[in-house]
């Protein structure tokens, strides 16, 4: 295998077309809204799986690629998730959140119930791997105490880039999501049965709004407000 290979694929823009490209992209993020009413209408697998694959195109420290993604359709497993959810949403909204904080979340009218677990058609659990495990050293050590544990490099911030790619690819297939994250999470690899080098980055719930559905009337900053250029 080469070392080095050429850049494929890569066309030098006119810079009109990267003007007019950016305006475009900038337009259809600007959609882009995070809605907690979900449809149960579902969409093909596909479209998921590819977008996934996108996010797999996050640069990452040392090429690690360190995450996970795990596809949950399961009814059965959703209805689990949301049980444990809400428990840590309970403990979330009743002792853990400081006064600021709930103050903050006021506007957006949340609470420790969370229908959209089970009413999505999609949750796609994303974990980081804190590291890797080469599974050949430790078969091939397995009666002596060798982990084949392999070091990972700036995984949050690598998987961050990723989830922002998945989040990010969806939109643009005319999908809504959700983050969430109840804390603590170690709840997820108990019932999706994932590894201990494996830690729970962020529960993103994916599918159609549901008819009707309303979202905060929030602004954006304005580019003065999150920019400088020197």
């Amino acid at each position: 295998m080469k070392k080095f290979v050429p850049l494929k694929n890569y066309k030098l823009l006119q810079e009109k077309e990267m003007i007019a490209k950016a305006e475009k992209f900038n337009k259809l993020m600007k959609e882009r809204r995070t809605v907690r009413e979900f449809s149960t209408k579902s969409f093909p697998e596909e479209i998921i799986k590819n977008c996934i694959l996108a996010a797999n195109s996050a640069p990452s420290g040392a090429n690690k690629q360190p995450w996970h993604f795990v596809i949950v359709k399961d009814s059965k497993l959703k209805t689990e998730i949301r049980i444990e959810a809400e428990k840590e949403e309970k403990e979330f909204y009743n002792s853990r959140a400081s006064n600021e904080w709930l103050k903050d979340l006021e506007p957006f009218e949340t609470n420790d119930s969370k229908p959209f677990l089970e009413d999505a058609p999609y949750l796609i659990v994303i974990f980081e791997e804190k590291y890797s495990i080469d599974e050949e050293v430790q078969l091939r050590n397995k009666h002596y105490a060798v982990t084949g544990k392999k070091k990972n490099y700036y995984v949050k911030e690598s998987v961050g880039i990723a989830t922002g790619i998945l989040i990010t690819a969806l939109h643009q297939c005319g999908l809504v999501s959700l983050t969430h994250t109840p804390i603590p999470m170690n709840f997820l690899n108990k019932i999706l049965h994932r590894p201990k080098n494996e830690k729970p980055f962020l529960l993103l719930v994916v599918g159609y709004p549901k008819e009707g559905v309303q979202v905060p009337n929030i602004k954006r900053k304005m580019f003065d407000e999150i920019a400088t250029i020197l």
